[in-house]
């Protein structure tokens, strides 16, 4: 007689199954990228709070409007389906040369120092090459997923250099050095994840370095002739200059911010002053501390160990946002992931490395750390754009 099978067999559904069966509450959302990203942004507002808490010239009230502000647009963007804008090549490009030319309209733009005009103001100041950052993106995206990852046509690629330095040639009018070689390293991750031919990509690195040298060597012509420099302001040279000879680093207000911010990050030792207890920011020896130097903040408070935790934090975002991309299922969703890292692992590298003196002073802020409403707002909705790829995608994965 044949056994009959296990009547618990039957009843009981093998565990795994049903655990996979059962469908997550938010479905859209990427719990390890959450995670990180309220642990960095938690430590940031903590940071920013003692960096202006001593200073009247900043409102953590707006930090904090911006980090709501941030939230609101991170989940629109995130639940948005990026795969809809891959069309829109010319619309971004016109959106992107509006957005950074803004500032030079008459009575609505307004100088931001050191002869830069980078800002509007609409009831409060806005700069408008931060929010561009986006359409960067999603532009340099659009232009390379034409291409299906093989861009080996020579007039195709000055074609789409040519577009992805639109954004360039704009903000140099302002001029914003350091929001423009964001830009160029958006770019250059674009153009190396889209799939462009190897030959043509150190062709372009040459001519970038040959032109820089070129801006140089016109600028000093210029200047035995008329007696001042045209092509770079004397306070971009000066940031060049303190970071190449470091010797006589008080001789300019570059030199004397590079060297009060090593004064603050090697105070700081293994475990720092103490929270809020930091002298460098405090007594106003460090200027623009909640905004270029507010890593230095932190250094002097919670020391190496502090540092340490954030470059964690840093490091664990980035791989989060590399498994995403390595998941997307389009050319499209990979590359604006991509751009995204791209941008912020170049600008963390030259803010803490500025702040060391081992890189040149831009006057780049730090994601999620730095001072500023509009710089925040602009990386939450980067983090919803990275949110957008991986909850598509997910979502044809399970269908």
């Amino acid at each position: 007689m044949a056994q009959l099978p296990q009547i618990d067999s039957l009843r009981r559904p093998n565990a795994a199954a049903s655990a996979a069966s059962k469908p997550r509450r938010f479905p859209w959302l990427h719990l390890p990228l959450a995670i990180v990203i309220t642990l960095l942004v938690g430590y940031g507002l903590i940071i920013v709070y003692s960096a202006v808490r001593a200073d009247g010239d900043y409102q953590y009230s707006r930090q904090l409007g911006g980090v709501a502000v941030g939230l609101v647009f991170m989940i629109l963007v995130w639940r948005f389906d990026y795969r809809r804008l891959s069309d829109y090549t010319t619309l971004f490009l016109i959106i992107n040369v509006v957005l950074i030319m803004s500032p030079h309209i008459p009575g609505l733009g307004t100088d931001a120092g050191m002869g830069a005009r980078s800002w509007i103001k609409l009831g409060m100041q806005i700069q408008p090459g931060e929010f561009a950052k986006i359409t960067v993106i999603l532009m340099d995206a659009a232009v390379m997923a034409r291409y299906g990852g093989n861009l080996d046509d020579p007039r195709e690629y000055v074609k789409s250099l040519g577009i992805m330095m639109v954004p360039f040639v704009c903000i140099m009018t302002q001029p914003d050095l350091g929001t423009g070689l964001v830009y160029l390293c958006i770019a250059a991750f674009a153009l190396v994840m889209g799939g462009a031919n190897t030959k043509y990509l150190l062709i372009t690195l040459g001519l970038f370095v040959a032109a820089v040298v070129a801006v140089f060597a016109i600028d000093e012509v210029i200047k035995s002739s008329t007696g001042e420099y045209k092509l770079l302001k004397q306070y971009q040279r000066n940031r060049l200059l303190v970071f190449m000879d470091q010797s006589g680093t008080a001789t300019t207000d570059e030199g004397y911010n590079l060297q009060q911010a090593k004064v603050a990050i090697g105070s700081g030792g293994l475990f720092g002053k103490g929270l809020f207890q930091g002298t460098q920011h405090s007594l106003g020896l460090l200027p623009e501390a909640p905004t270029d130097f507010i890593f230095c903040v932190l250094a002097e408070e919670l020391g190496f160990l502090g540092a340490l935790v954030l470059l964690g934090l840093y490091i664990a975002l980035v791989l989060i946002s590399f498994r995403i991309a390595r998941s997307s299922g389009d050319l499209f969703g990979m590359v604006i992931v991509m751009c995204v890292v791209g941008m912020w692992l170049f600008q963390i590298l030259e803010n803490i490395g500025m702040d060391c003196g081992l890189m040149p002073i831009t006057g780049i802020p730090l994601p999620f750390m730095s001072y500023g409403s509009s710089f925040m707002v602009v990386n939450f909705v980067m983090l919803g754009m990275i949110g957008s790829v991986w909850s598509h995608n997910a979502t044809l994965k399970q269908h």
